[in-house]
């Protein structure tokens, strides 16, 4: 089943542009969108295939840390994880 997965994790300074333009670019590939700019926190929206609502939220975390990582980001600690499922399951 498909999954969007949104995930965020917060820091101690606003995100740039360019910033959130390299986690866009490094999440495009997952189906992803990113947010952030101006914000003390970046986050992004990911569509994961999985089994479960569990599963779903550590493939997305995977992908959002190996992005984040690739855009050259802070590693700050994840705030939130939250799921939907394609047919409406959280």
């Amino acid at each position: 089943m498909k999954w969007s997965v949104s995930v965020v994790a917060d820091g101690d300074r606003e995100m740039t542009l360019d910033e959130i333009v390299e986690l866009a670019d490094a999440v495009a590939a997952s189906g992803g969108i990113a947010s952030g700019i101006g914000s003390t926190s970046y986050g992004a929206q990911i569509v994961v295939e999985a089994e479960s609502s569990d599963e779903a939220a550590e493939v997305a975390m995977a992908a959002f840390l190996a992005a984040a990582e690739q855009a050259g980001l802070p590693n700050w600690p994840v705030s939130r994880v939250e799921t939907i499922g394609e047919d409406g399951d959280e």
